[in-house]
């Protein structure tokens, strides 16, 4: 078992006290009990007619097909066959190489290669994969295929459950996406690729500046809207407020009923059966989610300002390795915030547990960080940023230690730009490029501005800059200044030397003038990158042009 806790030390249990947690806990479990679950906004739905592809060897496959075709459709491939056998079946057999299995309950599409004939190709609406290695490699398996393994008892359950495959179903959609707030992309620059990288589902993918999520192939694990820097991708089912009116309603009643540092311990289905074989400690509150990797920093900083002295987050084998890093990433931006306030002591950990015992062992350890004295009123919002602002400035409020900045790792979804001066030449390719309107022009004046609440990080300003001119420093800032727009470069305006009108940046035009000073375009009009764009149409259109600008030049002189 991999256990994460900062600066814990387990702490001697007093009996008396657990006790009286544990009359608490009761009451906060009730509470909890109170609470029904959400309506889905929308819904996910499956169609299948029970046509089942078996994939495997001769000795693998034909023997659960049989068992099969008494009950449904059933075609195999073979992996290990030449093409040769001639067997007379009730359902088809082919011969198989070079297989790829797309898709999802009612619309898996195989292709492959039989002999030397031309690629066939089918659809089906359910899968059975007996194969060495499965053919859809993903961590979390679409709907309707089933790679049981080499275990006789896990093969038998699959096909038992593929019989019952057989009708219209649906799930929830469990994610919503805000297209505007996506830091995914921007006129072909990559920035965040958090919710690509994190999906084991395959469900997400890149699309241009924006992301592409397949609902029929989301499983609701939650983790891309917890990476998600901006709330592009929120939990829709169940959504963060309702999450969080849960989270809330527990500790109201666990500290109404007298209980004491109550901890909150984040679980999944296999949790909850790993915590049924362990005595919970009284202030250990159990909280059951859909899966684990579906709450982040917004949710735990909320609970610690309800008064949860720690957050526990218990997962599996069962899960996929990635949410355990992410989370990891998520606890220590956390616990650097906490920390940084004045804080002490620990506040959240991560479980990884594998049997009882140590499941046990581990909870005695749960948390006790410090936290406010004075318990927060606010309800999750529905907007991710706007929970994290509650959270942060009720725990700064009553932080131990007043601070104008936290040094975050890099990674973290808060921080400022520093900008060379020297380089950056205003041509506003950053602002075009911010996906949360953290950078914006001076409107009529050369200045490039920042609103450091609004930046999240994502690095696209950077990657969009053509002086390499702008770097990412991770930071959480309490400044007042933080709200609002300061200038991080200014310069003078250029004037156009034909109408006086400004249209550019003194840098700029010199830059330009730079690096178009012996292209052959411009051989004798250089003049014109002086120039605003209607003069210097006017000027290509006139004959006498260069006399135009001499004497244009001679009346601003005089003036």
């Amino acid at each position: 078992m991999n256990i994460r806790l900062i600066e814990g030390q387990g702490v001697a249990l007093d009996p008396v006290q657990d006790d009286r947690d544990r009359v608490a806990r009761n009451a906060a479990l009730a509470a909890l009990a109170d609470i029904p679950a959400p309506d889905p906004l929308d819904t996910v739905g499956y169609k299948s007619a029970g046509h089942t592809l078996v994939i495997g060897t001769r000795a693998d496959a034909l023997p659960w097909a049989e068992r099969l075709a008494a009950a449904l459709p059933v075609t195999v491939l073979l992996l290990d066959d030449d093409g040769g056998d001639k067997a007379l079946r009730l359902y088809p057999v082919f011969a198989a190489r070079a297989l790829v299995v797309t898709g999802w309950l009612g619309a898996f599409d195989a292709t492959w290669q039989a002999g030397g004939s031309k690629p066939e190709h089918a659809r089906f609406d359910l899968v059975l994969d007996l194969g060495a290695a499965p053919q859809i490699a993903t961590h979390q398996r679409p709907h309707g295929y089933y790679a049981p393994g080499l275990d006789p008892a896990a093969r038998q359950a699959a096909v038992a459950e593929l019989v019952g495959m057989v009708g219209d179903f649906e799930k929830p959609k469990y994610f919503a996406y805000k297209e505007r707030l996506c830091a995914h992309g921007r006129n072909r620059r990559s920035g965040c690729n958090a919710c690509v990288e994190i999906c084991s589902a395959g469900a997400i993918s890149g699309a241009g500046d924006l992301i592409a999520v397949n609902p029929y192939l989301c499983a609701g694990c939650g983790a891309c809207t917890t990476v998600c820097p901006t709330g592009a991708l929120g939990y829709a089912y169940p959504g963060a407020a309702h999450t969080g009116m849960r989270v809330k309603a527990a500790l109201n009643a666990y500290t109404q009923a007298g209980g004491c540092e109550p901890v909150l311990l984040v679980h999944g289905l296999e949790g909850a059966a790993l915590l049924d074989a362990v005595d919970v400690p009284g202030r250990v509150l159990p909280l059951g989610v859909h899966h684990t990797a579906s709450t982040g920093i917004d949710i735990w900083l909320a609970a610690l300002a309800w008064g949860a002295v720690g957050i526990t987050v218990l997962m599996t084998d069962a899960e996929a390795p990635q949410y355990a890093a992410a989370l990891d990433e998520q606890m220590t931006i956390a616990q650097t915030i906490m920390t940084g306030l004045g804080y002490a002591g620990a506040h959240v950990q991560l479980l990884r547990a594998t049997g009882p015992d140590e499941l046990a062992r581990a909870l005695q350890n749960a948390p006790r960080g410090e936290v406010p004295a004075r318990r927060a009123g606010f309800n999750v919002a529905a907007d991710k940023r706007n929970t994290l602002d509650y959270a942060l400035e009720h725990l700064l409020r009553e932080a131990p230690q007043q601070v104008e900045e936290i040094a975050l790792p890099a990674g973290s979804p808060f921080g400022t730009l520093a900008v060379d001066a020297g380089k950056c030449s205003l041509c506003m390719a950053c602002v075009g490029a911010c996906p949360a309107s953290a950078l914006q022009d001076g409107q009529n004046a050369p200045q490039l501005r920042f609103i450091e609440k609004n930046c999240v990080q994502c690095g696209l300003c950077a990657d969009t800059c053509p002086e390499d001119a702008i770097r990412l420093v991770p930071r959480l800032s309490f400044r007042d200044t933080r709200k609002q727009p300061v200038v991080l470069n200014e310069t003078q305006p250029f004037h156009c030397i034909r109408c006086n009108k400004p249209f550019g940046t003194l840098r700029m035009v010199e830059s330009m003038l730079a690096r178009l000073a012996g292209h052959p375009a411009f051989a004798g009009h250089l003049d014109r990158m002086r120039m605003c764009g209607d003069c210097r149409v006017i000027d290509m259109m006139t004959p006498a042009g260069e006399q135009t600008i001499h004497q244009a030049q001679e009346l601003r002189r005089q003036r």
